[in-house]
């Protein structure tokens, strides 16, 4: 067998693999629209390809998706340039999804289509400054955090207090070059997911009340969608149901 014919077999194995994981995550999300009685096109699947090369999000693209996720900038810039100039790249929206530096903050407005890990005011000003050098609003969503007080979270901002969810809403819809489209959490670590995104569709419902058009919620991994589903999630963050495991990981 010669080198191409064993590329090809792979490429034909990993499509054929991705296929099955892609169907399976599309079923659950239709089974969890059903239980809400929600239409499964109000859902977003944004498969999260962290880790994994260009080469999986061409055969996605084949399979009908066009949401994808990073968490890391150097890697999602690297990876939507080499895709910017191919087939495959038409109608891809990346969607940031991991912490952000304030120093790369406008740099990740050059590719990206909504940033859904806004946690601080200090990245306010850099997305911004971003998104009017590109030309045209950037769509944003405030990560709140759900972990516990006084426990070392994650990444988010306090759901209440002066500097807290309300407060940074308010400072990216008065922002020029920002558009507020709504809320984004991670469950913690062991916590009940039903309880955790109840309450996170209590702060979606109180920033609705003042932000009547942030109407995303960013919400449900590969493990824990349903519940989120079922509380209004309306964008699904995907990454291992779809992809497996990340490469050198097992």
């Amino acid at each position: 067998m010669t080198t191409d014919d064993s590329t090809d077999d792979l490429h034909a194995a990993r499509t054929e693999e991705l296929t099955g994981r892609l169907a399976e995550v599309r079923a659950r999300i239709t089974g969890a629209c059903g239980e809400a009685g929600r239409d499964p096109a109000e859902v977003t699947l944004v498969v999260v390809t962290k880790f994994f090369p260009a080469s999986a999000v061409r055969i996605l693209t084949g399979l009908g998706v066009r949401d994808v996720g990073e968490n890391r900038h150097q890697e999602a810039a690297a990876k939507s340039e080499e895709l910017a100039a191919e087939p495959a790249g038409d109608g891809l929206r990346w969607h940031y999804v991991g912490g952000l530096q304030s120093n790369k903050a406008a740099a990740v407005t050059t590719y990206t289509a909504a940033v859904h890990s806004l946690d601080r005011a200090k990245l306010v000003a850099p997305l911004a400054r971003g998104a009017l050098e590109r030309g045209h609003d950037l769509d944003v969503l405030v990560q709140v955090s759900l972990d516990p007080p006084g426990t070392d979270h994650r990444a988010g901002v306090a759901p209440d207090g002066p500097d807290g969810l309300a407060a940074l809403a308010d400072r990216v819809a008065g922002t020029d070059g920002l558009r507020l489209r709504g809320l984004m959490a991670v469950a913690p670590l062991d916590a009940d997911p039903e309880a955790t995104f109840d309450r996170l569709a209590g702060l979606h419902a109180d920033l609705l009340s003042d932000h009547p058009g942030a109407t995303w919620l960013s919400a449900g991994m590969s493990a824990d969608l349903e519940p989120a589903i079922v509380r209004g999630a309306t964008h699904v963050r995907v990454g291992s149901a779809v992809l497996g495991s990340r490469p050198g990981v097992h």
